[in-house]
């Protein structure tokens, strides 16, 4: 009997099918001692996961879990099924976050396939796949779509008819979860040091963030252990295209969303995630800024204490844009993106509203 008999090789492109399902293993129970890693790898300073006593006075039990902490732990539940031999990991739509996660919850993931398409070159294909996570008292917690690009072990297998699922552009304002239990009523701005609420916010203004951050090999690797993501690509450069290690497509988000806290200090939550790229690769030694544009606003059904604004979220490396209209130009169809966007990401955050 083989040596290596027992070690898993993970899913290869020709190994999926539509309507296969995953129930993928290791719930994780998540700690304060989890959230207090995130804040020292990202410089994450939301209050909301910050503050017992403004979860408290808002109506939470407690400081609730980062939404894209508990996000990349959801996720990273699913990689030795679906992406452990991944090229990239190419984007994600319809992220819901429906529940709030505290210290001492534990999240499961299970994830279905919904799409296929192989790649021209025969060598390598995209999967779709419908996700959600539950927590101890299978309550979905969080809902997502992801499409990543894996390789095929066998080149001669023949190709899937090709599937590509029709995805929402954006999170229907309807669809949006927000407990009537919880309040901004009383919200006390001073609490983030800065006084602009949803209504001060307008359609296309653009908010270019000041502070910049070096991407670590420290810093992404512990980020990627702590969701504990094993794509390989992530640790071992042999198994990179680029022949060196590639950073988290989910750390990038997080650094990009710390650094937008300055001018968006009072998006208290994130409540879906629309749609998003990984334009480029990011690389330790890489320098990341952030730029903001809000694309809309929206009053929410039977809420005049809270607001939702839709932003994109530009992740940019080694050189600042100028605008949000530099990132990328249309060509045949398709966005073809500066070398230098590493994050096109558009999502929706929850702001407290002026009180009347």
């Amino acid at each position: 009997m083989s040596a290596n008999s027992k070690s898993p090789t993970g899913n290869f492109f020709e190994d999926f099918y539509i309507g296969q399902v995953f129930h993928h293993a290791t719930p994780r129970t998540i700690s304060d001692g989890d959230s207090a890693l995130y804040i020292a790898l990202t410089g994450a300073r939301q209050v909301l996961s910050s503050a017992d006593t403004v979860a408290h006075a808002m109506g939470y039990q407690r400081r609730v879990v980062d939404d894209l902490l508990a996000f990349h732990i959801a996720l990273g539940k699913t990689v030795p099924d679906i992406s452990i031999n991944a090229v990239a990991n190419l984007g994600y739509a319809q992220v819901k976050f429906l529940r709030p996660i505290y210290a001492g919850d534990t999240l499961s993931s299970k994830s279905t396939v919904i799409g296929l398409k192989q790649n021209s070159d025969g060598k390598s294909g995209v999967v779709y796949v419908q996700c959600e996570a539950s927590n101890q008292d299978h309550q979905i917690v969080m809902t997502w779509i992801r499409w990543v690009m894996v390789r095929k072990q066998d080149t001669a297998a023949p190709a899937p008819t090709t599937v590509i699922p029709e995805l929402d552009k954006v999170v229907d304002v309807n669809h949006l979860s927000v407990s009537a239990d919880i309040s901004y009523q009383l919200f006390d701005t001073q609490i983030t040091g800065s006084d602009y609420v949803w209504d001060d916010y307008e359609v296309n203004e653009q908010i270019h963030h000041p502070s910049g951050m070096t991407i670590d090999e420290s810093d992404h690797t512990l980020a990627t252990k702590l969701y504990q993501n094993p794509a390989r690509l992530h640790f071992d450069a042999t198994q990179s295209t680029y022949q060196k290690r590639l950073i988290f497509g989910g750390h990038i988000i997080s650094v990009c969303r710390a650094l937008s806290y300055e001018g968006l200090e009072n998006a208290l939550t994130i409540a879906a995630i629309n749609g998003g790229s990984h334009c480029n690769p990011t690389f330790a030694g890489d320098t990341i800024y952030a730029h903001s544009q809000v694309l809309d606003k929206w009053q929410l059904p039977n809420r005049e204490d809270v607001g939702a604004l839709r932003l994109r979220l530009l992740g940019v490396k080694n050189e600042r844009l100028q605008d949000a209209s530099m990132a990328m130009r249309e060509e045949n169809g398709k966005r073809i993106y500066q070398p230098n966007v590493v994050l096109d990401l558009d999502y929706t955050v929850l702001m407290p509203r002026k009180t009347k």
